[in-house]
């Protein structure tokens, strides 16, 4: 197991990171540190010897925090920031259907439960009531607080 990135080397992150239990003073499950958000590898480590792990020092949130290698890239690699986050409410901003089929009708509201970053264009998993679908960013929009 060679590591990707090197001591020092600017990376970003891909995924929000929530605490998992090991870093103090913060409950279980809160967030840490928002996808997009870039820092420097400190050090490489290892966990159950099967899982590379940096610690990247965040500078604007002055936090260091253990990221995996999968949760990183470099600083400099393309990046599309998403417009919606994990378990963020949305509306429909047009009319969704299946082989003409409305499922859902425009200004429907959902909840995001899973970005999708690998596509070319940035896509959803929604749970409208009834049913999730997958869902590109363009046909969301924010719900009014």
């Amino acid at each position: 197991m060679k590591p990707h990135y090197d001591y020092g080397e600017k990376v970003r992150l891909i995924r929000n990171v929530r605490n998992d239990g090991t870093y103090p003073g913060l409950e279980v499950g809160e967030p840490l540190i928002k996808r997009g958000s870039c820092g420097h590898i400190q050090s490489t480590g290892t966990y159950l010897q099967e899982y590379i792990i940096y610690s990247v020092h965040f500078l604007e949130e002055d936090i260091l925090v253990g990221c995996k290698e999968e949760e990183l890239i470099s600083e400099d690699a393309p990046w599309n920031p998403s417009q919606f986050e994990f378990r963020e409410k949305v509306m429909a901003a047009k009319t969704l259907s299946i082989d003409g089929d409305v499922i859902v009708a425009e200004n429907d509201i959902g909840e995001v439960t899973k970005v999708l970053m690998d596509l070319v264009d940035i896509q959803y998993h929604i749970r409208f009531p009834g049913r999730t679908l997958q869902v590109p960013e363009s046909a969301l929009k924010s719900v009014e607080k």
